[in-house]
C-alpha cells in the first residue's frame, strides 16, 4: 500500500469516527488499518492521531493531512470520471443506495433493463433506510425522499410525492365515514415514527389557506411505510400515506381515500443525490433511465390513484 492509499484510509477513519467502522466498510480487520496508519506516520515523520484504547483525536498535523487527503480524493475522483467519459460504452461499477421500498419497487426494474442495455456495467445496490454518507462510502447515486441537509451534495428533485388519507372498507364499516378532520382525529391511526421523526399530526390548509395541524390518535407506530400500509389494510387504522407507497390497493378497492376535499400539505419529494456535478457516463445514463421510468410530469405511483389530481 502506497502513501496515497494510506492517506485515503486515514480520511475514512476520521469520517467514520472509528477504526472499526472504517474496517467494516473495507471488509478488513481493524488491526490492518491501525498498522497502515502507523506506517503512514512513520513515512511522514509526524504523529497524526492521539490514540487511546477507546477513541482517537487528530493532532494539528493530522488535521492538515486530512484536508489534503480530502483534496486528493476529489482530484483522483475527477481523474477517474474524466477517463470514464471517454468510453463510448458505459462500463465499471455503479454504486447506488436508497431506502428499501424505493429500491425494490422503483429502482430494481430500471436496473434490470439498464444492465441488459449495458452489460459492461456492474451494479452494487445498497438498500438501507438509514442515511448514509455517500461520499465516504463511495456511492455514485442516492435516492431518497426529502432534500438532503448536506449542502455540499448535489440534489435533484425527480418526482413529487403527495399525501392522501387512506382506510380499508372494513375500517369505514366499523367507524363510519368521517366528515371532518376533527372527526377523523378521534379514530385510531397508524403513523410513522423513527429515532429522528415522529408523525403526530395531520398538516393541512383551511378554507382561508392558512396552515393548520390536527393531532391524531396514533395506536400503531412503525419506521417502515409498508408495515403501516399493511396495518391499514387490516381495517384497524387509517393512515396519512405518501403516494409513492401505493400500488394497486385503491384500484382493487382494498383502500379508500378519505376526506378528499381537504387540502393536505405537500409531502417531501423524491430526490436523486450525488457528490459531483460531473457524472460518469454510466451514472448519468442510469439517472436519466430512472427519471423516464418514474415519469417526468406525473409520477408512476399516481397511476394507481384514480382522479388524484382532483383530491387533496
Amino acid at each position: 500500500m502506497d502513501t496515497t492509499s494510506r492517506l485515503l484510509m486515514l480520511l475514512e477513519v476520521v469520517e467514520q469516527g472509528s477504526f472499526a467502522k472504517a474496517a467494516e466498510i473495507r471488509n478488513i480487520d481493524r488491526s490492518v488499518i491501525s498498522k497502515q496508519i502507523s506506517r503512514l506516520e512513520d513515512e511522514l515523520g509526524v504523529r497524526l492521531l492521539n490514540r487511546t484504547t477507546r477513541s482517537f483525536s487528530l493532532t494539528a498535523a493530522g488535521a492538515e493531512m486530512i484536508k489534503k487527503a480530502a483534496e486528493l480524493r476529489e482530484l483522483l475522483g475527477e481523474t477517474v470520471r474524466m477517463a470514464e467519459n471517454y468510453h463510448l460504452e458505459p462500463r465499471g461499477v455503479l454504486k447506488i443506495t436508497s431506502s428499501t421500498l424505493i429500491g425494490r419497487r422503483y429502482l430494481q426494474p430500471v436496473l434490470n433493463d439498464f444492465q441488459k442495455r449495458f452489460p459492461q456495467v456492474e451494479v452494487e445496490l445498497r438498500l438501507d433506510d438509514r442515511l448514509v454518507d455517500i461520499v465516504s462510502e463511495g456511492f455514485d447515486l442516492a435516492f431518497r425522499v426529502g432534500e438532503p441537509k448536506d449542502s455540499s451534495l448535489i440534489a435533484r428533485k425527480i418526482a413529487r410525492n403527495r399525501l392522501l388519507i387512506l382506510a380499508a372498507p372494513q375500517f369505514i364499516e366499523t367507524y363510519g365515514m368521517p366528515k371532518t378532520i376533527e372527526e377523523l382525529a378521534q379514530l385510531p391511526a397508524a403513523s410513522y415514527a423513527s429515532n429522528s421523526i415522529r408523525v403526530e399530526t395531520i398538516d393541512y390548509y383551511d378554507s382561508k389557506g392558512e396552515r393548520c395541524e390536527q393531532k391524531i390518535k396514533s395506536v400503531f407506530r412503525a419506521n417502515d411505510a409498508e408495515s403501516l400500509l399493511m396495518k391499514t389494510l387490516s381495517g384497524t387504522t387509517y393512515f396519512v400515506a405518501p403516494a409513492f407507497i401505493i400500488g394497486d390497493e385503491i384500484i382493487q378497492g382494498k383502500l379508500v381515500p378519505l376526506l378528499t376535499d381537504v387540502k393536505l400539505m405537500e409531502f417531501s419529494a423524491m430526490y436523486a443525490v450525488y457528490p459531483h456535478r460531473d457524472l460518469p457516463v454510466r451514472t448519468r445514463l442510469f439517472f436519466d433511465a430512472v427519471r423516464e421510468h418514474l415519469g417526468k410530469d406525473k409520477p408512476i405511483w399516481e397511476n394507481g390513484i384514480p382522479n388524484f389530481e382532483q383530491m387533496y
